[in-house]
């Protein structure tokens, strides 16, 4: 293959590949227990497809599992649950409020292990625009292939009230 053959294929592919993963997604590891058992059961290290444009096109949901920005630190990227949307009444498990209702414009979000887990029980609601994108899949390890389910977990689906 030609320089030339290279060079065209580095300046064509890069942007490209730039534009995918800004439009459609991206593969990210998930680390930590906080979304344990549905991510990294017995402590596997769980890679999952982030869905950019699911976010962009539709609504997130309840139930969802979503990727973040930190609240606390820009830096940090979070992969939690959507518990509540706004105008729920969230019965909270540790935070400063023994119930919430959740701001325009703003979401609940918590870890499935909320035993160990950086979340809203922490930090309060989240502006829906720290959301970056949906996990829709776990791509690897290949034993684990599966959509990820946006489903409230029982021990959290009586707390969730809608306000009247």
């Amino acid at each position: 293959m030609a320089f030339s053959d290279i060079f065209r294929t580095v300046l064509f592919g890069i942007p490209v590949g730039i534009t995918i993963i800004d439009v459609f997604g991206y593969v990210a590891r998930v680390d930590g227990v906080s979304m344990q058992p549905a991510l990294n059961p017995e402590s596997n290290t769980d890679y999952v497809f982030l869905n950019k444009l699911s976010v962009r096109l539709y609504q997130v949901s309840r139930g969802d599992v979503v990727a973040l920005f930190s609240p606390k630190d820009p830096e940090q990227k979070l992969i939690k649950r959507i518990i509540g949307l706004e105008g729920d009444v969230i019965k909270t498990l540790n935070y400063k409020a023994p119930t919430v209702t959740v701001p325009a414009g703003h979401c609940w979000v918590e870890g499935d292990n909320a035993n160990n887990s950086m979340d809203s029980n922490l930090f309060g609601p989240i502006a829906l625009a720290l959301i970056t994108a949906k996990a829709t899949a776990i791509v690897w390890p290949p034993k684990r292939w599966q959509s990820v389910k946006s489903d409230i977990p029982k021990s959290r689906k009586i707390s969730l009230q809608l306000e009247n």
